[in-house]
């Protein structure tokens, strides 16, 4: 099955409602298990909960969710019985599939026809980590994880451009209405810095350089127009209702508008006001495809969509993972256009490298 379709609505709605239950659960237990990997109830439970989401995928007729979680419960099934030691590997890849599984459904809920072929090679790769020597399985985890990160070789970095005093002075006014939005809620600690840092970083390993003032700017200002929305909306964990999502649609051109009424800012105004298009059309607020939408503003979209990953752990209570939300962010394949991918899986391995630390980020 390399595509699907949503076959029954009402038992859909059930799946996905049980699966926003299960999820962080897992996620919780992965995280207390790798510290105690010995904890025979704390694999237990896990275990349930695996076993459950695959009763009830198939009583949901959702076919395709049945071998991960399999996969899943063979891996475990191994550490129970002593056979396979339970270690930061084993614990990252489960928690990516289920964030690959998290995403299926998602965007499944969005009515459209959703291609399976990421999900079903991890799937297959999974299930031959359960034929695979206890003594190779590690590395060979590791290497699954690196393919879903997709991480590529090194480039060289371009020398950073010079500010007028008067930019300096926009761009510190741009800097204090994000950290504004910013101090809105605890769960968006360290969410300026890491967006500039992210941003800057794909921008200077990038083939085509976008205009570094331009995209500072744009960064700092693409969500202050969720400040004139109610902050019940913005900070909404669930599903959201189509009112929900017309509202939200209109965050961007507030921000655009504002950057186009200071002169020399007019790039930035176009980021941020095309960073919620899409590739394949599907975006908002124009609907734009590829070819229309600028540079600036698909990076952007690869950043926002990071930062939304970190919200939702944080939502959660969950640890906050740069591993788990870049492998997130790379399942997004036909939202983001594959040279700026390229440019952030390149930024986020040599992060990962260096041993540098995104703020508030794991």
């Amino acid at each position: 099955m390399d595509r699907y379709r949503i076959e029954d609505e009402e038992s859909f709605s059930d799946f996905q409602y049980a699966l926003d239950d299960y999820a962080p659960r897992i996620a919780n237990l992965l995280a207390a298990l790798r510290q105690s990997p010995q904890d025979a109830g704390m694999l237990a439970e896990l275990m349930r909960l695996f076993h459950t989401i695959k009763g009830d995928a198939g009583l949901c007729r959702l076919g395709f969710v049945e071998p991960m979680v399999h996969a899943a419960e063979d891996l475990l099934s191994r550490v129970r019985s002593g056979g396979l030691p339970f270690d930061g590997a084993l614990e990252q890849l489960l928690l990516l599939a289920m964030d690959r599984l998290e995403l299926v459904i998602s965007e499944l809920d969005s009515g459209r026809e959703v291609p399976l072929t990421d999900f079903n090679r991890l799937v297959a790769e999974m299930s031959q980590l359960n034929d695979t020597a206890p003594a190779l399985v590690e590395a060979q985890a590791w290497l699954v994880i690196k393919r879903l990160t997709g991480f590529l070789p090194q480039q060289p970095l371009p020398v950073a451009v010079p500010r007028s005093p008067q930019v300096d002075a926009d761009l510190q006014y741009f800097r204090t209405l994000a950290l504004q939005f910013e101090q809105r809620s605890l769960l968006f600690q360290g969410r300026t810095e890491r967006n500039l840092l992210l941003a800057a970083a794909c921008n200077e390993a990038s083939v085509q350089p976008i205009d570094p003032l331009q995209l500072e700017a744009a960064v700092c200002m693409h969500d202050v127009g969720m400040m004139f929305l109610p902050e019940e909306l913005w900070l909404k964990h669930g599903k959201l209702s189509d009112a929900d999502r017309l509202q939200l649609a209109a965050h961007p051109g507030w921000g655009a508008d504002m950057l186009a009424r200071m002169r020399g800012w007019e790039e930035a105004a176009r980021i941020v006001r095309e960073h919620h298009e899409r590739i394949d059309g599907t975006g908002y607020p124009a609907g734009k495809r590829a070819d229309m939408i600028c540079e600036g503003a698909k990076l952007l979209a690869i950043i926002d969509t990071f930062e939304a990953v970190i919200l939702k752990h944080g939502q959660r209570r969950q640890v906050r993972s740069l591993l788990r939300a870049v492998a997130e962010v790379n399942a997004c394949e036909s939202q983001f256009d594959p040279a700026w991918i390229a440019c952030f899986n390149l930024v986020v391995r040599d992060m990962i490298e260096r041993g540098f630390v995104l703020p508030h980020v794991r």
